[in-house]
């Protein structure tokens, strides 16, 4: 019997098949499978433009390994897809009769350009941002650029350059030398040549890289102690270290996944390229791509809100949250932080007031350790919109919201500079405690002023002496930041 929540989308790629079954729960989707295999499709691709029968017998052999999965998935909510191989393969046929008998599902092989779109539905989906976005996806065999503003897709193409076609040209014998990625990193500018200007007179607010080597690049630059973005001088530092390593069977790079050394250097190339020729001054990674873009076509989940707007709400109605109260520290933390920094960054503004919106998260499992289980909750779960950094941040302001602080938590994440990021807690510990009420009225009139590190909150006078409670936590509190060498002044007027 099938199953009417589920959903699979299939993308038969250039150089990895992918599967990704979700189930809709609640008005969002949660993951129940994701199976990738490195087929390496594009490296079968003969001079005739024939696919050789070993990539097949690979690509089939895949296959059967999805087939079971799409059982108990009803017909009309499953999506396969082949790419950029498939498109230039002159034999096609022979491998989707076979294809399409194992999975019993029709295959549809898709243009670049409607690639290239649904790729930035994936995007839009599951990144966060408003203004004009530039999503990159480089593939197996095709290198897909999308400028788009929210849900829609703009000016779109798809190039004929990727890391698997791209190794076997500029990288012969597997070398990594100085000259072999020049090579590489010219031919890809050439093939850019022919639409960098229109990419450019467009413009955009953000760039997103949605593909296997902007990943293994954030996890290196992660590992390496960087932060989450990508910059042209820390893509030369790592082709440096590339060439190092001397040969694609040698590359070793602290952070380096070992399924994504053989096309990292020749994906290098082509991101080097992209960012040079059409000035890409910071790149992340996104949240989804082209099988997310398939799957939230067949969900139709709404369009009118930000991805992070999205999960939260779901969150939220999850684990039965009070919305209200959410907003009312939301409010207050804000407030705080405007007093303090009138123009504190978008990215830290947005933090806080996602932080103090999931501030109870953790009592839907207890209350005494509730910070412990929703830093818990929030590094294991799906957050679409958020990326891993963002999540890091999340989970260690929910741990640091009461009781006895983790520093090292605050610390470590990469997302914003460390003193931020305590800066931050601080101030989300502060407006949960002149919250304490739950009641709209309550929260008091305040001034908050910094000097170093030092806070002090001003109050109404005569305050204190008519809120026994909220008074005594505050004073608490004082005297826990203070032993952490965060000085902490209450006041009255």
């Amino acid at each position: 019997m099938k199953n009417p929540s589920l959903y699979a989308a299939i993308d038969l790629g250039s150089n990895s098949f992918h599967m990704l079954v979700v189930q809709q729960v609640a008005g969002a989707s949660r993951t129940l499978a994701k199976v990738k295999r490195k087929v390496r499709l594009a490296a079968g691709l003969q001079a005739d433009g024939s696919l050789d029968n070993a990539a097949m017998e690979r690509g089939w052999d895949c296959l059967k390994l999805f087939a079971e999965q799409l059982q108990d998935v009803p017909v009309g909510q499953v999506r396969i897809v082949g790419t950029a191989t498939l498109r230039l393969a002159t034999n096609i046929g022979v491998f989707l009769e076979q294809a399409e008998a194992i999975l019993g599902h029709p295959v549809q092989i898709i243009s670049g350009e409607e690639e290239a779109a649904t790729i930035y539905q994936g995007v839009a989906w599951t990144s966060s941002g408003t203004g004009r976005r530039l999503v990159i996806d480089i593939g197996g065999a095709s290198t897909e650029l999308i400028i788009g503003e929210g849900t829609s897709a703009g000016l779109l193409n798809s190039l004929n350059m990727g890391c698997v076609t791209w190794l076997t040209r500029y990288f012969p014998d597997n070398k990594l030398t100085h000259d072999n990625f020049q090579q590489a990193i010219q031919a890809a500018q050439r093939e850019l040549s022919s639409v960098a200007a229109s990419y450019l007179k467009l413009g955009w607010q953000h760039a997103f890289g949605a593909s296997g080597t902007v990943q293994a690049i954030q996890e290196i630059m992660m590992a390496q102690g960087e932060n989450e973005h990508i910059t042209l001088t820390k893509l030369y530092r790592l082709k440096e270290q590339a060439i190092a390593c001397g040969k694609v069977e040698q590359l070793q790079l602290h952070g380096l996944k070992p399924e994504r050394a053989p096309v990292f250097a020749s994906g290098l190339a082509i991101l080097i390229a992209l960012f040079d020729t059409l000035g890409i001054e910071h790149m992340v990674l996104a949240g989804g791509a082209l099988r997310e873009g398939l799957i939230y076509s067949m969900l139709g989940t709404r369009q009118d809100c930000d991805a992070q707007d999205r999960t939260l709400d779901s969150l939220i109605a999850r684990y039965q949250l009070d919305r209200e109260q959410g907003e009312r520290v939301r409010n207050t933390a804000l407030m705080a932080l405007k007093q303090l920094q009138p123009a504190a960054s978008s990215d830290e503004h947005c933090m806080l007031a996602r932080a103090a919106m999931l501030y109870e998260l953790g009592l839907c499992i207890e209350y005494k350790r509730a910070p412990e289980h929703a830093a818990y909750i929030i590094r294991h779960i799906d957050l679409p919109g958020f990326t891993a950094p963002q999540k890091s941040l999340l989970a260690a302001l929910l741990l640091n919201q009461r009781d006895e602080f983790y520093p090292e938590a605050l610390t470590s994440q990469c997302a914003i500079k460390a003193d931020r990021a305590i800066l931050l807690a601080r101030l989300l510990r502060l407006a949960i405690i002149l919250c304490l009420r739950r009641t709209q009225g309550t929260v008091p009139a305040f001034q908050l002023r910094q000097q170093g590190n030092q806070l002090t909150l001003t109050l109404p006078t005569g305050w204190c002496k008519g809120h026994h409670l909220r008074a005594s936590e505050l004073n608490t509190e004082a005297e826990r930041q203070a032993a952490m060498g965060w000085p902490l002044h209450i006041v009255e007027a």
